[in-house]
Formats: structure tokens, C-alpha cells, sequence
């Protein structure tokens, strides 16, 4: 538009359009057309809110070009103003009245606003706004950046009929059609309440032709459900908008508490009838939107007799071009299906259009196809024996064992095993501490033919005892057997070795790890030899892990990331550092193993890498490896520059560890899980197994080379889990994980959260319903639940237990991470309409007071019993209760042991927290260390 009609706001903050007339106009009478307009709505006057140029553009064409102020122009009053033109332009020419009816006078909106508010409060208190969006590509917050450009899209008049005729059948608008279908395609994209910001005329009874700034925009939420007929949607939709015009007058922040933006906005205009000028064929049009972006995403609609034009604009923080292109796709596939079959339910609206982009939405499902060996990983392990039989394979503290060491000792373990009639088929129960003779263990069960079964020794006795129950496994090795084979001084000759060693097959199992259940009842996973190699060598060529590398293992035995800890670097060359129970749980001390035994590689999962990073961490040479639960930006941010790589990994146990794998640049703006691993897919599909389009979420399943033979004993669960791949080759399975996640743009997978009671805590996997089963057996307990509330296990219960019964009770039979750090007790268990629970709901534990620094004079036992409570976020603790009895864990000894340095001056070696793990033996040493020699 030409400058002289704008002042220093600019265009955006203006409404323009131009009427083009073709013929014999006669300027004069429309010059005095205008003044007449002006005079009947004198709010066009003030200032320079309204002005207008007659242009040439033809020997018998002129155009009239309108810019007006928004403040006292809405898209309603480009109606008005024509209108009320052409109707003045008539009368001078033919010399008639215009016939325009008289507009009230301008009233104050307040007695309206007060009469609706007591209506308005209660409307929104029952419709609160979801302000999340999920949408196709990167999602974040809008802070005022430039448009990302105008996507416009059109549908036949045929179609725009057809959905005029299927609106008029089903009993709703036109206009509430289109909201349906807008909601019905965010609904598939994730957004249980999709919400859009609706424009809403606020002209009173007789001002419909008054022009002005009459409207205002208000969010408007729905529920669809899966199953729901669009059908009947749309007349949900129709209700839900009618209630919502009945307190249109008010502002929401006249309201009280204004409800949340909506992510979206919608505007809709029908295209008015053409103007009739005598004499001239006069056409109107309205230009492009010109207002600045305010939302994720911002739709115009114009509804016309030659079809449905829409435009799509937004800003490029919330999407990408192809994710708006996706969008408009979608929309437009709904719009037709619905136009024929409006009884289709929402969950079978056919989003992905055409048939190209399905096949493109499997094919990015599929990780790298490589071509694996059928070996398994006791031959991989002998083929670096005998390239390199003196290289270090095992390093311990000061003790190591070279690759021909370590094979004697894994192959005496062995033919221990076949002594005692263990072989193929076998379970082996490993209770072993982490020493350099642990890797002897579980390769000398893999020798004999046999699965391994890691038990962590710290766990609980109760617990142990039902693993190796459950499991029945044939035998049950601990340090004292390992050493026995280690040490023993007999040669082994051909036909000993032969003997000892039962070649397993790649069909074999390797082993059983047992996960948390949430029937309170652990289950074992079973991953088979060919699962175990494929994740390795996929590992191997992802991470170039290769001869002479230095692989530090700091996991439990019983926690699946143990294995490519263990077994990576035996079957690449390289050394396996072992890191004993105590330096896992210190950060400054496996900060000390890792610089002196010069890592190269090494795992941890985000709460792991937090603490060695709190403790001066930095590793520029190294590959460090995350996972087990999800990596936080923010920690990303912090870590990528100590480190040489930082690889984010994902996969639960039944799929061998890990399925997908993203490589965190230098300056990561976001973190995603990745693309599948070599051999391995991966799904995103909605309830009816269809896959959800890009950018849409729904439920995760993996499928391919690293899904596990199933769970032990447990076919009810094994059908439950594991279902038939319809995207794989016949007989395939696969693995639904119970995880949310969405398909970005460039195939990675974005991960959105869990659908079920479980939940990862310092990478470990927890059923909450194991934890409630739980307490639901200790006495005085009448009902139960967990919860995570920021980084602390939370119990509630509903009865008369105490809360130091509750830990000693689930201490017995939990391991210390599955212990919750606080109980709360309630009246009742909140619960959900339906009657569930409603764990969102479920109070955090009140926050105990900090207590004051301690002095040399106070009392040493109170202000350690001070600190204690503090940490662990306890009322009151007792002089003998034990720290991890209590719940404690490695991050809670590193804050314990901070505060007591700030406070009390000394610094309290990590030993003691094991050997005295209680107010008062922890008193002891800190008053031992104060005093001095």
C-alpha cells in the first residue's frame, strides 16, 4: 500500500482493501459517496484512523483504496463500509434515498459487561484453556518474531457445497464445521483440549451495520474423544461455541483469573455478496492479512462461493515450512472425508493424505539396514583373544587381567559350570561385587552355553530370594566361586577347553534382567545372543568404538546398561574399567577413576552426568553416552562442552538396551531421542495402529533385531506387550513400550512421556504399582499410591502406619531407589470423575524449614540430624535410622555431605556414609574430623 496512507506504526497494526471499478464512474458523486459514509460513522474521523485514495489504474478502471486503523476497523466493517458506499453512491446518482436504516447511538459497553460477568466467571471457571500445543516441527514459545510466511490453500466450490450441505444435515453452521475439523486435526495430533482463539462480534442488537473495532477474541477448547462420529463432534462443537457467545461482552480479564492463551487462532469471514454501483462492475478485495503473528499458529478462512480459501501463517519458532505444508494437508484431507462420510470417528479421520506420504512415514520408521553375522558374543570375545592376547582387558583398582587371562578364567567358570550339568538352556544366578572377576563370570556362563541372571548384591534379601525363585535358575555363582576359577593354578589343555566351552547359538538366550512390575511383582526379560550382538556391533559402528579404547563400567550388573558397558570393549579390543559400588556414588571419586585411568568411553545417565559435572567434571577427549531417562536441554547445554561427543541414547530392556540414538551437537537447541539403530524400527501410531503423521504424537512401539524373546513365565504379559508388527516382514513382532513420542521433520523422534504408572528416576525404570502393592501389604494401610514430585519418590497412604514402619517395611523387599524418600498421609486418595486416581492431583510433601548453621558450640548429633531432615526432606529422623533405609541414594550423600562442609567445616569421606550410615555414627566421624589428631 502506498506510504502516505500509513503513519509510524506500519502496516500491521492496519486492515486494508480496495474496490476496483470497471466503466463509466463518476468520481465527483463517488467523492461525495464517501463524505456521506464518513458522516454516518463519525469514528472514522478521528485523527488518522481511516483514509482512502481514488486511483487510475485503466482508461476505464479506478481503484479505491482503504486503509483503516484497527483500533476502529474490524473485517466485519469492510462490509459495513461497502455497503453503506454503494447505497450513497446510488442515491447520488439516481438521485434516491439511500435507504440506510438509523444507527443508535453509541452506548457504554459496562451494563452489558455487568451483566454477563456473574455468567462469564462461571463459564470459565468449568472451561480452563489448555495453552500446550503439539504441532508438526520444532514447538516453543512465541516471543514476537517474524511471520515465517503465507501458506494459502484452496478447495472447489464442490467441496465448499458438499460441506455447507453435511453442515446443514448434522445441524450445525458452516463456520462450526470448520472449528470441528480444525479441532478433529489437532486432536490427532496429540492435543487431548485443542484449543483456538476465535474471533467474536461484540455489536449489540440493531448495530450490525455500526462500524468499528466490535470484536473480540476469546479461546475456545473442546474434548474429542477417538471414538467420537465427526458428526456428533460438530454439534459438541456447535454447543460448546453457543455457551461461549453468551459471555462474549466480558473480557477474560475482567474475569478475575483470565483463562490461558489458546495456541491457535481461527478466523472465519463469509464473502459478502457483490456490491451493486450503477453504471460500474465494481469487485472488492480485501489484500492479505497484514497483522503480526500471535500465535503458533494463525489460520484465515474465507468462505466464498468459489470454494474455501485458507491461509496459514506462523511464526518460524513453532514450525517449519513442510510442518505448515503437513498441516494444510491434513485439513483439507479431513475437509474432503468429512464432506462424505460426516459419521467417520475422529480417531479414523484419514490425516495422512496421500498414499506417497504413508510409505514416506514407514520407510523413516526403519533404522539402517547392516548385515550381521550369526555369532554370538563368546566368539566375537575369542576372535580379540587371539588377535591381541596380552593386550589389558579387565582393569580393576590395580589388579587387571589381559584378554588370554581373562579367557582361561571365564573358561574355568565354565567348565565349573558343566561340571555341575549346567549347559544350554540353563539360567546362572551372578550375586558378584564389581571387581575385575566379574566380567570373568558372565562370559564364563555365556562359555558354558548358559544365560546369565545379574543380582545386585545391595539388594534387598527378600528381593533376591524371589528373583532367583521365580527365575529358578539351575545354579548360583558368587565371588567366592569367581575367585576360585580365577585363581585356580591347573593348565587347561584342547580337550578341557573343548569340553568347558557349549558354542551357544544366536537363538540362545544370553540373559534374563528383572524390571519393576506393576502388579508388585518383578519380571524378568529374556535377550537373546542375535538381540545382544546386533546392539553391540550397531554400538560399535555408532560411538567407532575400537581397539585401545578405555570403557569405564559404573552400572549395576542388574541394570540393563551394564551390558554394552561389559561386553563393548571385549568384543572391540578394548578395556573395560571397572568402577566399584563406593566411586559411583561420588562424584569427586569417579571423577578421579576416570581422569586416572584415562577413559575414552562412558555411560551415565543424565543425573549421573549432573553429579560428575557438580564435582569439576571435563573430559574433552571423551565420548560420553546418555540415557535411561530423559536429557534435560538444559543439562545438555552444560555437558556438550566438557566432552568430545555426547551421544543421547533410548530403548527399554525388552528391546536390548538401546533402539535409537542422537548425536548432540555443540550448541543443541533442542533434544530428541533420535533415529532407530541399525536393524531396529520404530513406530509411531495411533490407537488403531495406523501411523500418526509427521509431527502428530501418539504411542511409541520398536520392532526389528533387538526385541526381546519375551518375558519369563509370563505369557499373559508376553501378549499383552508384544503384539504382531503389521509394517514388518510376516511373523514379525512388535514391542509397545508404553512411551508417547512425535516424528519430527527430519526423522527424529521427539520423546513426549509415559502412558502408564511408570516412571525412570536416576535411569531407573519404576512401576509405581510395585511401590503401592507394596504398601498396600504393610499394616494399617487402607489404600496407597506413589508419585514423582520434581526429583523425589513420593508415598502416599490413607490409614495409621508410621511413616519410619513404611520405610523399614518396603526397605525389606525394595531396592533403596525404589524406597520413596517422603510419605504423606491423606484423608482419601483423590480420584478422577471416573473414579481412578488422580495422581496429577496428589500433594507434594510439605518442604521443612532450613535450619541454621551449627556452630562449634552446638551439639554435633543435632546439627547432623538437622542436615539430614533437610536432604531428605523428613520431619524428624532418628540416632540409629539408616541413611539408605531412609531412601538415601548418591545424590543424597553428595548434598549431605556439602551441607556439612559448609557448616560444620570438615569434609566427610564418602567411605563413612557406609560404614556408619546413621545420625549418630555419622556424628561421630564428623566430630572426630573437627577435633583432629
Amino acid at each position: 500500500m502506498p506510504d502516505e496512507l500509513l503513519d509510524e506504526d506500519g502496516a500491521e497494526h492496519y486492515l486494508s482493501f480496495s474496490v476496483l471499478f470497471h466503466g463509466d464512474l463518476d468520481t465527483a458523486a463517488l467523492d461525495r459517496a464517501r463524505g456521506a459514509v464518513l458522516r454516518r460513522h463519525p469514528v472514522l474521523t478521528r485523527g488518522r484512523l481511516f483514509r482512502s485514495v481514488l486511483q487510475p489504474v485503466g482508461p476505464r478502471a479506478h481503484r479505491l483504496l482503504v486503509v483503516a486503523s484497527r483500533r476502529v476497523f474490524d473485517e466485519r466493517s469492510v462490509d459495513v463500509f461497502v455497503s453503506d458506499l454503494a447505497a450513497s453512491y446510488r442515491a447520488e446518482v439516481l438521485r434516491v434515498d439511500p435507504g440506510l436504516p438509523e444507527l443508535p447511538p453509541a452506548g457504554s459497553e459496562e451494563p452489558r459487561i455487568t451483566a454477563a460477568l456473574p455468567l462469564a466467571r462461571r463459564y470459565w471457571a468449568d472451561h480452563p484453556v489448555d495453552g500446550e500445543l503439539r504441532l508438526p516441527g520444532p514447538s516453543g514459545p512465541v516471543r514476537g518474531v517474524r511471520d515465517g510466511g503465507p501458506l494459502e490453500v484452496r478447495t472447489a466450490g464442490r467441496l465448499r457445497d458438499a460441506l455447507h450441505d453435511v453442515a446443514e444435515h448434522i445441524g450445525v453452521t458452516p463456520f462450526v464445521l470448520l472449528v470441528a475439523s480444525v479441532h478433529a486435526v489437532l486432536f490427532r495430533y496429540g492435543n487431548t483440549a485443542p484449543a483456538t482463539a476465535l474471533d467474536f462480534d461484540t455489536r449489540a442488537p440493531g448495530e450490525h451495520a455500526r462500524i468499528g473495532a466490535l470484536v473480540t477474541e476469546l479461546p475456545f477448547s473442546s474434548a474429542p474423544r477417538g471414538g467420537t462420529a465427526f458428526a456428533e463432534f460438530a454439534r459438541q462443537v456447535g454447543a460448546g461455541l453457543r455457551a461461549l457467545h453468551r459471555v462474549r461482552d466480558v473480557p477474560p480479564a475482567r474475569v478475575g483469573e483470565e483463562p490461558g492463551p489458546a495456541p491457535v487462532r481461527l478466523a472465519y469471514r463469509r464473502w459478502a455478496s457483490a456490491p451493486r454501483f450503477p453504471g460500474v462492475v465494481a469487485t472488492v478485495d480485501r489484500g492479505p492479512r497484514a497483522a503480526p503473528v500471535r500465535h503458533a499458529l494463525d489460520i484465515a478462512v474465507l468462505d466464498g462461493p468459489d470454494g474455501i480459501e485458507a491461509t496459514f501463517r506462523h511464526p518460524p519458532a513453532s514450525l517449519t515450512g513442510d510442518g505448515v505444508r503437513g498441516i494444510a494437508r491434513h485439513w483439507l484431507s479431513v475437509l474432503g472425508h468429512v464432506a462424505t462420510a460426516p459419521d467417520t470417528v475422529l480417531a479414523g479421520l484419514p490425516l495422512p493424505g496421500p498414499e506417497e506420504e504413508e510409505n514416506r512415514l514407514l520407510a523413516a520408521h526403519h533404522g539402517t539396514a547392516a548385515g550381521r553375522p550369526r555369532v554370538t558374543v563368546p566368539e566375537l570375545f575369542t576372535e580379540q583373544v587371539a588377535r591381541r592376547p596380552d593386550a589389558v582387558a579387565v582393569v580393576h583398582e590395580d589388579r587387571r587381567l589381559t584378554y588370554a587371562e581373562l579367557d582361561a578364567a571365564a573358561t574355568r567358570v565354565a567348565a565349573r559350570l558343566r561340571g555341575k550339568g549346567v549347559g544350554p538352556g540353563d539360567l546362572v544366578a551372578l550375586r558378584a561385587g564389581r571387581t575385575e572377576l566379574l566380567p570373568a563370570g558372565l562370559l564364563g556362563v555365556l562359555k558354558a552355553g548358559a544365560a546369565y541372571l545379574p543380582l545386585d548384591p545391595e539388594y534387598p534379601a527378600e528381593r533376591l530370594e524371589f528373583i532367583v525363585a521365580d527365575s529358578r535358575a539351575a545354579c548360583d555363582l558368587g565371588d567366592a566361586d569367581l575367585m576360585a576359577a580365577v585363581e585356580d593354578p591347573a593348565p587347561f589343555g584342547p580337550t578341557t577347553t573343548a569340553s568347558a566351552v557349549s558354542s551357544p547359538s544366536p537363538d540362545d538366550l544370553a540373559y534374563v534382567i528383572y524390571t519393576s512390575g506393576s502388579t508388585g511383582r518383578p519380571k524378568g526379560v529374556r535377550i537373546e545372543h542375535g538381540s545382544l550382538v546386533n546392539l553391540l556391533l550397531s554400538m560399535r559402528d555408532l560411538l567407532d568404538s575400537r581397539p585401545g579404547d578405555r570403557w569405564l563400567a559404573a552400572a549395576s550388573a542388574a541394570f540393563d546398561m551394564s551390558v554394552p558397558e561389559f561386553f563393548l570393549p571385549l568384543v572391540t579390543g578394548g578395556t573395560v574399567v571397572m568402577a566399584d559400588g563406593t566411586r559411583t556414588r561420588d562424584g569427586a571419586a569417579l571423577r578421579e577413576l576416570v581422569d586416572r585411568a584415562q577413559v575414552t568411553h562412558m555411560q551415565a545417565t543424565p543425573t549421573g552426568w549432573a553429579m560428575l559435572l557438580d564435582a569439576g567434571f571435563t573430559g574433552p577427549g571423551i565420548t560420553a553416552v546418555t540415557g535411561g531417562e530423559a536429557l534435560p536441554l538444559a543439562l545438555a547445554r552444560r555437558l556438550r562442552p566438557r566432552v568430545g561427543r555426547l551421544v543421547n541414547l533410548y530403548g527399554p530392556t525388552e528391546a536390548t538396551v538401546w533402539s535409537t540414538a542422537d548425536e548432540i551437537g555443540p550448541d543443541p537447541e533442542r533434544v530428541t531421542i533420535g533415529r532407530p539403530l541399525a536393524n531396529t524400527r520404530a513406530y509411531v501410531l495411533d490407537g488403531r495402529l495406523s501411523p500418526v503423521p509427521v509431527g502428530g504424537s501418539g504411542d511409541l512401539y520398536l520392532a526389528g533385531a533387538g526385541l526381546a524373546r519375551g518375558y519369563l513365565g509370563r505369557p499373559e504379559l508376553d501378549r499383552e506387550r508384544f503384539l504382531p508388527d503389521p509394517f514388518g516382514p510376516p511373523g514379525s513382532r512388535m514391542y509397545r513400550t508404553g512411551d508417547q513420542a512425535r516424528r519430527l521433520d527430519d526423522g527424529r523422534l521427539d520423546f513426549l512421556g509415559r502412558t502408564d504408572g511408570q516412571v525412570k528416576l536416576r535411569g531407573y525404570r519404576i512401576e509405581l504399582g510395585e511401590i503401592e502393592s507394596r504398601l498396600l501389604a504393610v499394616p494399617g494401610v487402607v489404600q496407597a499410591a506413589a508419585a514423582v514430585r520434581g526429583d523425589r519418590l513420593v508415598g502416599y497412604v490413607v490409614g495409621g502406619a508410621d511413616p519410619g514402619d513404611l520405610r523399614r517395611a518396603l526397605a525389606a523387599s525394595l531396592p533403596a531407589y525404589m524406597v520413596p524418600e517422603a510419605f504423606v498421609a491423606l484423608g482419601s486418595l483423590p480420584v478422577t470423575p471416573h473414579g481412578k486416581l488422580d495422581r496429577p492431583a496428589l500433594p507434594s510433601p510439605p518442604e521443612p524449614a532450613p535450619a541454621a548453621g551449627a556452630g562449634r558450640g552446638e551439639d554435633v548429633v543435632e546439627s547432623v540430624r538437622r542436615i539430614w531432615c533437610e536432604v531428605l526432606r523428613v520431619p524428624e529422623v532418628g540416632d540409629t535410622e539408616d541413611l539408605f533405609d531412609l531412601g538415601g541414594h548418591s545424590v543424597t550423600v553428595a548434598r549431605i555431605s556439602a551441607r556439612i562442609l559448609d557448616r560444620l567445616g570438615v569434609e566427610v569421606p564418602l567411605d563413612a556414609f557406609f560404614d556408619a550410615p546413621t545420625v549418630q555414627g555419622l556424628a561421630t566421624v564428623v566430630a572426630g574430623l573437627r577435633t583432629g589428631p
